[in-house]
């Protein structure tokens, strides 16, 4: 086991879904709440991290957006995305797709500036200094109005060769992808790329919406499309990648414990499934669990 451990360390990997304020480890949050002078609900880190015991995606996110509050200036952002750039080389990770959600912030009265300074500024210098290529995709938090999307893309605009694609993320149950369907198309005549959260907790329609309101080109997630055969038929044939996150899914209670995931299911039917880590301050896994592949179809950039 130890042996196979290192061979997979030392392959060269792809990270093709990551949050970046789900990299936001508990000794970054101690330390970026002092320098802000903001009080955080935990005595200590081993505090911090005893609450990271989730019932399902909600109780996640509850978290997840407490912690981005410590992020305020530029220099925030650039930190947290440089610390993520720095252990992902590190594990070979060789290029990278970060997602970050800027109505997390802005809604806290953060410009949106602000936010995609900070993360291109540090994807830049991880390029020069560390050789890991990324892209940064702008994730819609779909428990908010599409006016607030449209919004969002708005701010966006002028920062569009910083951004290669737009997202779709946050609680799903509830919120199908085709109540996003215009702004998907205002981000398509833009010029973005268009990949979307789908089928995770909500059901296997939610991803041929995304494939037919959003016109999606790639599906995070993913894993229920198993649901619905026809679905699977057309994923297949079409090679539309699943950016899968299997430890995610079992921390997030989508599936009791790894052995019920079904990653093999995937692609034993022949889906284009890359596996990847989400949220690895929260669920684990960094660059160790990400996909491997070389082939130019599954990234965005």
């Amino acid at each position: 086991m130890a042996e196979l451990t290192r061979f997979i360390a030392g392959l060269p990997k792809a990270e093709l879904h990551v949050h970046i304020e789900g990299t936001l480890e508990p000794e970054f949050l101690f330390e970026r709440a002092a320098k802000n002078d903001m009080a955080l609900p935990y005595a200590s880190v081993e505090d911090a991290r005893a609450a990271y015991d989730f019932q399902d995606l909600q109780d996640f996110l509850d978290l997840y957006y407490q912690g981005t509050g410590v992020l305020l200036d530029e220099e925030d952002f650039y930190d947290l995305a440089w610390a993520y750039f720095d252990r992902a080389r590190r594990q070979n990770v060789l290029h990278a797709e970060v997602f970050f959600d800027p109505q997390a912030h802005t809604r806290r009265g953060i410009p949106f500036a602000t936010v995609i300074d900070g993360l291109w500024r540090a994807a830049r210098d991880a390029e020069t200094d560390l050789g890991i290529t990324s892209g940064l995709i702008l994730c819609f938090l779909r428990d908010l109005s599409q006016e607030d999307a449209l919004q969002t893309l708005d701010e966006a605009l002028p920062y569009g060769d910083k951004i290669i694609g737009v997202g779709l993320d946050s609680a799903e149950r509830g919120n199908p992808p085709d109540k996003f369907a215009d702004v998907f198309a205002r981000a398509k005549t833009a010029g973005f790329r268009r990949v979307a959260h789908a089928g995770e907790e909500g059901p296997a329609d939610y991803i041929r919406k995304a494939l037919d309101a959003l016109d999606a080109e790639r599906i995070d997630h993913g894993v229920r499309c198993l649901e619905d055969p026809e679905l699977v038929g057309r994923l297949t044939r079409q090679q539309t990648p699943l950016t899968v996150c299997p430890l995610s899914n079992v921390r997030l209670k989508v599936f009791p414990d790894i052995a019920h995931h079904p990653i093999r299911a995937l692609m034993d039917a022949g889906l284009l499934t890359t596996v990847n880590s989400d949220d690895p301050a929260y669920f684990g896994g960094y660059g160790a669990c990400c996909g491997i592949s070389g082939r130019k179809a599954v990234r965005l950039a």
